[in-house]
């Protein structure tokens, strides 16, 4: 009986199954628990039977982040490109807020999948379908870099300036030694929790951060910006 219901689930399954289901793991037990051989218990079948839909670990993974891509929303073309654009990327924070793990697993990949060139090239046709030129959105993908996937790689995982409960002298040391690290990190309340720095409201400051570039874009679209216009002018100035 029990072999029988075993290739009753191999003939069910698929690749898009295999892959919810790992994602389903990696939220539960995190990104360690990604094994075939625990994949394939939480599917109730043999190791082996998963390989017609994942050739080993490493395309597995690859199709995490796919799946983890599939929950964002559609790209949406039109003149509004600054609405469709952050409305898209804060959904895509949302999806990787539900799934902390991807950016990892993101991160570590040897070259993008062609869901993760699918998302990276309908992000690109918002820009164009607002009418921006090809020439200003190649930079502009530069510039958001891993922000269109819903997440910012940070220079420190803590803020330097918000040293924990540090004695009155040290205090005053510090002060003395960085007062601009010292007044920035102390200028407003913090929550605990932060991946920005040590409290900050990652939510406000991801979007500021999005509303920050989307507007200089903007501006540099109504100006009619060239890279051509910024060459010549640093030639001029050699």
């Amino acid at each position: 009986m029990a072999a029988s219901g075993a290739k009753g689930q191999r003939g069910q399954l698929s690749r898009e199954k295999v892959l919810r289901s790992a994602v389903a793991l990696a939220d539960h037990s995190g990104l360690e628990a990604i094994s075939m051989r625990r994949l394939a218990q939480a599917l109730g079948v043999v190791p082996m039977a998963l390989y017609k839909h994942v050739a080993n670990k490493d395309e597995l993974l690859g199709g995490l982040i796919d799946a983890v891509l599939a929950e964002i929303e559609p790209a949406h073309e039109g003149s509004d490109w600054v609405a469709n654009v952050r409305r898209r990327i804060l959904s895509a924070r949302a999806v990787m807020l539900r799934h902390p793990w991807a950016r990892r697993v993101m991160e570590a990949q040897p070259a993008p999948t062609p869901v993760v060139l699918a998302y990276m090239d309908s992000t690109i046709g918002m820009f164009l379908a607002g009418g921006l030129s090809v020439d200003l959105v190649h930079h502009v993908m530069h510039a958001l870099g891993s922000r269109i996937f819903g997440f910012t790689q940070e220079l420190y995982e803590t803020d330097p300036g918000a040293a924990p409960e540090l004695p009155p002298e040290a205090a005053a040391a510090m002060a003395a030694a960085f007062p601009g690290i010292v007044a920035v990190a102390s200028s407003r309340p913090h929550d605990p929790g932060s991946v920005v720095g040590s409290g900050c409201d990652d939510q406000f400051e991801f979007e500021f951060g999005i509303d920050l570039m989307l507007a200089g874009v903007e501006r540099l679209h109504r100006l009619g910006w060239r890279s051509a216009d910024h060459d010549r002018e640093a030639a001029s100035v050699l």
